[in-house]
């Protein structure tokens, strides 16, 4: 019977680490690698199945400190997304794992009116505590498991849209949680039932703070897509209007080169023709890439460059690449090009340009931009916006998308020249 039951506890426990294992990956995606991600699993179950007493201070912060190098080693992500992990999910942890722990005990002793100490000598009460033991463990896989389910719509969407900035947030939020499961179990009183509210509540809370995560993701989503229906409202009509202009002047066309070829090549004659370039050159900004939205982005990127007279050239087929969500583009397309006109303008005119090309390539997404910079100038990956600017801005942003896809990035700078490349699978 007891063999039994150290089996089914075994697969139990593992179980548990699994479903743990599970939302930790949702949370954070692991390394690529597949050996990487089969230690992540095996560490992960020594990690979740670890132990917690009353009193113990080194088995309290050896956990916390396992917990965070594991995140550290095998996850993927910032430093403050990784911090986030252990403060949203260390006191969830350490919670359930003693309240599963204490009670078990508890009911040991009411069952058998014995200790612990006593099974070691009885077969009766050995079988005893292995059985409540492995119920134990079941309550804990069926409370993972609830927590999964709840959770799981929440998780893979929430730790790769939102800033450094509102992770701090939530990290203060979630600190105070933190302290409190942490001290109320290290100070542990002589009835270690008062624990058990502040336990549920550490639980609660971690849970709370990610449901509170989904939502500021949600409304930055819901405010973004306003943006974006605004943006394209302003487009089409600032679009049919530019039209309808410039059908108004091919009207008049025939008339103004009959004009032209009556004449020589005069002072007049050169002024009309640049008033003719003048007229139509706004229109000319139009890129029609197959995506609306980017079309959008290209526009006003053009007009931002010709106001800095810098020659803007963009080769862009989006037909039949749906797979990429508009904030995405926005941030591989936005900043990329954000860089390479700021790291213009410190150029002289006549070495003022960018090119951004992009092109399905049998199963891959090929996206490039280029633009001369200052001799000697050396890239940056962080916000720089004084003297030793290039392309720091946006970079780590551009790169956290593009990994979103499955992607790699790579910037190359020879010869005067700074090229961005990004390769995505496509679907």
């Amino acid at each position: 019977m007891i063999r039994f039951l150290e089996i089914l506890s075994f697969f139990l426990a593992w179980g548990y680490s699994f479903v743990f294992f599970l939302i930790l990956k949702s949370f954070l995606p692991l390394r690529q690698k597949l050996i990487w991600k089969m230690i992540a699993f095996l560490v992960c179950g020594y990690l979740a199945d670890s132990i917690i007493y009353s009193n113990d201070l080194a088995g309290l912060l050896g956990t916390m400190l396992f917990f965070f190098l594991y995140v550290l080693l095998f996850y993927r992500g910032t430093f403050m997304e990784k911090l986030s992990v252990l403060l949203v999910f260390y006191p969830a942890l350490i919670a359930v794992n003693y309240l599963m722990l204490d009670m078990g005990g508890r009911i040991f002793r009411f069952v058998t009116q014995a200790s612990y100490e006593d099974a070691l000598y009885s077969q009766e009460l050995m079988v005893i505590s292995t059985g409540i033991h492995t119920l134990s463990l079941l309550l804990r896989l069926l409370f993972w498991i609830g927590a999964w389910l709840i959770l799981r719509r929440f998780l893979s969407k929430i730790s790769s849209h939102l800033n450094t900035r509102t992770w701090l947030i939530i990290d203060m939020l979630i600190l105070a949680s933190f302290v409190a499961i942490f001290t109320i179990i290290y100070f542990m009183p002589e009835d270690t039932a008062i624990v058990y509210p502040i336990c549920g509540a550490s639980v609660f809370s971690s849970f709370g703070c990610m449901y509170l995560a989904a939502y500021i993701y949600e409304a930055m989503q819901n405010a973004y897509r306003i943006q974006q229906m605004e943006a394209q409202r302003d487009y089409y009509k600032a679009r049919t209007a530019e039209e309808e202009r410039v059908r108004s002047i091919y009207h008049d066309l025939k008339n103004h080169l009959l004009v032209m070829e009556s004449r020589q090549n005069t002072e007049e004659t050169r002024r009309m023709a640049e008033t003719l370039r003048s007229q139509i050159e706004d229109y000319e900004d139009y890129v029609h890439t197959g995506n609306d939205f980017l079309d959008i982005i290209l526009k006003d990127k053009a007009a931002a460059a010709r106001e800095k007279q810098i020659d803007f050239s963009a080769m862009v087929d989006f037909n039949g690449i749906d797979f990429i969500e508009p904030l995405d583009i926005s941030t591989i397309f936005g900043n990329a090009i954000d860089n390479a006109i700021e790291a213009s303008e410190k150029l002289p005119k006549d070495r003022r340009l960018v090119t951004v090309r992009a092109e399905r390539v049998r199963d891959l997404l090929l996206i490039a931009l280029e633009n001369n910079i200052l001799p000697g100038t050396q890239a940056a990956e962080s916000t720089i916006k004084k003297d030793r600017f290039v392309h720091g801005f946006g970079i780590p942003n551009i790169k956290k998308a593009v990994e979103k896809y499955g992607g790699q990035c790579s910037v190359r700078q020879k010869d005067g020249t700074y090229q961005l490349k990004i390769l995505l699978p496509v679907p």
